[in-house]
């Protein structure tokens, strides 16, 4: 079949909105229809969570409803984005089936029907039940010209749902140990199970890595993070069997949730979509990133989300498949699920909206058009209020729109980077397993360099592991403690110059220090050997110099011997703290932002990158001819450099929690 694909031109600009026909009157469809066409919405995501109402009984369908709410809104000229609604089983399912149910691993409770996402990926049944509805769907409306897509489940492991504790996670975790391992011995050697006497006497004897005395043994843990993780890339590929060969000419998306949240492979359960989607909620995510870490971050950027938290996400949702994504649900007002949930700065769903498309979305689709006055989301705004008046959203939107009507014209391809920031999910998993030290993690130090990245005007490239890295000036590893030789292969073809944080190189595959110590593989890259590392409190860091600057060194620290490799910078008075071979740096503690960013100014130059300091609250990124800019703070921002260029919105000055866009000279009228 011709896959459908939204990657970038002017065609393909777009906004949308998730819609539930099944919560309000019947009378109010055709005028909610009317309402989004007006408004200038294109498409209409329906059906996520409608199981109960689809097939009421087992065998029983219902399609009635549905069939005159896709003729409702295609007749209005919406294109309808149909769901798969496997994230909510009906309770005639659980009733026949309880073992659907996952048990949480944290507590040992079954989790129990009432809410959403209460399945079990290891379960059986459920997967049979989920291909089974999938295809039904698939089979009625996958040849409607008037469905554009589908989207399968909704936000899979949202909930902290990707491990179950569950008799039949067990059992399968057992299958998958005699898969990997082929002889229990092998198992016991590679986890190192001599120590505190946990050796396995067989397969079916082994245990889930959860409610021990103290810690599980880190390779067990990791061991089951993998399964886990297959598990779920099992279940969503084998939904998708069953849908594609009844469907024709529509694609297949998935509305993915943060990255770290998933506790997946990101990259590998997107191998079979089209595109990938993205759900954004800038304000409650950073409520969660900055809340009690950073408290004045989080102050300052209550009503606007961090200038670089959001972006993150959308240029890891961009990198999953190198192409154009979706903005499947976009914030539009105060969410419910926050510790706090306060309302979007003004301008601040325009500002979401337009930053999305700068990173590449072809697509945004706000959730949700109507405020919903009963069940667990009535605190969640919506595009409409209950009572169907017009929230403050409303008017943003029209906005948007006038400014996608400027950008219509013009190309847009997908934003170009010299610079490529390899991640991989089992930084995660290593990094959560064994913290050594609060504030350590993988996500964290990825995180630091990409904002860093940033605040210099860098356009950023997230890759897997395993990615192409040639064609890039500038490669950034911040944090990879298992190297696969698929990275090493990447890094000896590519001439870009490498830098690697701490920790690159600390375990083998089965979460062991490497034989001739960290960083492992990686010595063949840069001659240095860990001799020990040491973690600080949070509220300690440690000043060092730097090209006769002072910096902190902070949170993790190693002490590193050094070979064939010159030093660049000491901390703790003798200590090696950055050394380089050739092209490859490593990176032996966690720093401060001021450091990274002298450092980075340093490997820009020296890689023949443009670079400019970006004022604390502005962000810019281009695609091809256009440039975006975008300020998240209250005041008026000034940007420098401009003088010859053509504004499509905004000016030189770019308003508080303003936008301005602007094409290069010489590219046309």
């Amino acid at each position: 079949m011709t896959k459908q694909k939204f990657t970038g031109g002017n065609a393909a600009l777009a906004l949308g909105v998730c819609y539930y026909p099944e919560h309000w009157p019947e009378d109010d469809w055709a005028d909610d229809a009317a309402q989004m066409v007006a408004l200038g919405l294109r498409f209409v995501r329906i059906g996520e969570f409608a199981w109960s109402r689809l097939e009421p009984r087992e065998g029983v369908f219902d399609f009635d409803w549905l069939d005159r709410a896709i003729h409702t809104l295609a007749g209005a000229g919406l294109q309808v984005i149909l769901c798969t609604p496997t994230a909510t089983p009906p309770k005639w399912l659980i009733d026949a089936h309880p073992d659907i149910l996952p048990v949480d691993p944290h507590h040992g409770h079954t989790r129990g029907f009432g809410s959403r996402r209460h399945y079990d990926f290891s379960s059986p049944q459920f997967l049979k039940e989920a291909q089974r509805i999938s295809a039904v769907l698939a089979r009625r409306y996958g040849d409607d010209s008037r469905i554009a897509g589908w989207q399968t489940d909704n936000e899979l492991c949202c909930h902290d749902t990707t491990h179950s504790a569950s008799p039949q996670a067990r059992s399968a975790f057992q299958g998958w140990c005699k898969n990997h391992y082929g002889e229990i011995e092998r198992l016991n050697a590679a986890w190192g199970n001599v120590f505190w006497s946990m050796e396995y006497p067989s397969f079916d004897s082994i245990e889930l890595p959860f409610a021990t005395v103290t810690e599980p043994n880190p390779a067990h843990q990791l061991a089951y993070r993998r399964f886990a993780s297959e598990q779920v890339i099992h279940f969503h590929d084998s939904c998708i069997d069953a849908m594609r060969p009844h469907v024709q000419g529509q694609w297949i998306t998935h509305n993915f949730i943060p990255m770290k949240d998933t506790q997946v492979d990101c990259f590998a359960l997107a191998r079979p979509l089209d595109f990938v989607s993205y759900d954004s909620y800038p304000l409650g995510r950073s409520e969660f990133l900055l809340g009690r870490e950073e408290p004045e971050l989080a102050q300052r950027y209550m009503r606007t989300g961090h200038p670089d938290y959001t972006a993150y996400y959308l240029d890891q949702c961009r990198g999953l498949k190198r192409q154009g994504f979706w903005i499947m649900e976009q914030q539009p007002g105060p969410v419910n699920w926050a510790p706090s949930n306060p309302r979007p700065a003004e301008g601040m769903v325009t500002l979401w909206t337009l930053e999305a498309i700068a990173h590449g979305a072809d697509v945004v689709s706000y959730f949700r058009w109507r405020q919903a006055a009963f069940a667990q989301e009535q605190m969640h705004a919506g595009l409409l209020r209950p009572d169907r008046s017009r929230s403050d959203a409303w008017a943003e939107i029209e906005t948007v729109v006038k400014v996608l009507d400027a950008l219509a014209p013009l190309p847009l391809p997908q934003p170009t980077a010299q610079v490529a920031l390899v991640v991989d999910v089992s930084a995660q998993w290593v990094t959560e397993i064994e913290k050594q030290g609060q504030h350590a993690e993988a996500q964290r130090v990825a995180f630091q360099f990409y904002r860093c990245l940033r605040q210099l005007d860098i356009t950023v490239d997230i890759v897997s592991a395993d990615a192409d890295l040639a064609g890039y000036a500038l490669v950034m590893v911040p944090s990879l403690p298992i190297v696969r030789p698929a990275l090493l292969e990447s890094l000896a073809d590519t001439s870009a110059a490498v830098l690697f944080g701490p920790r690159c190189g600390a375990k083998t595959e089965e979460f062991q220090i490497p034989p001739q110590r960290a960083p492992g593989a990686l010595q063949t890259l840069v001659d240095i050997r860990v001799n020990s590392v040491e973690t600080l409190r949070p509220d300690v860091a440690e000043g060092f110099d730097y090209q006769g600057n002072t910096f902190l060194s902070r949170l993790w620290c190693e002490d590193i011997s050094v070979g064939n490799a010159s030093v660049e910078m000491r901390y703790q008075s003798t200590r090696a703290g950055l050394v380089r071979n050739n092209r490859c740096l490593y990176l032996a503690t966690l720093t401060d932002d001021a450091f990274l960013l002298q450092l980075f100014k340093n490997l820009l130059g020296e890689a023949g990158i443009s670079w400019q300091a970006m004022p604390d609250d502005v962000r810019c990124i281009r695609r091809g001819e256009v440039g975006f800019a975008f300020n998240y703070g209250a005041r008026p921002a000034p940007l420098t450099g401009l003088a010859d260029k053509t504004f499509l919105w905004g000016s030189e000055e770019i308003p508080g929690h303003g936008v301005s866009i602007w094409r290069e000279p010489g590219t046309g009228s």
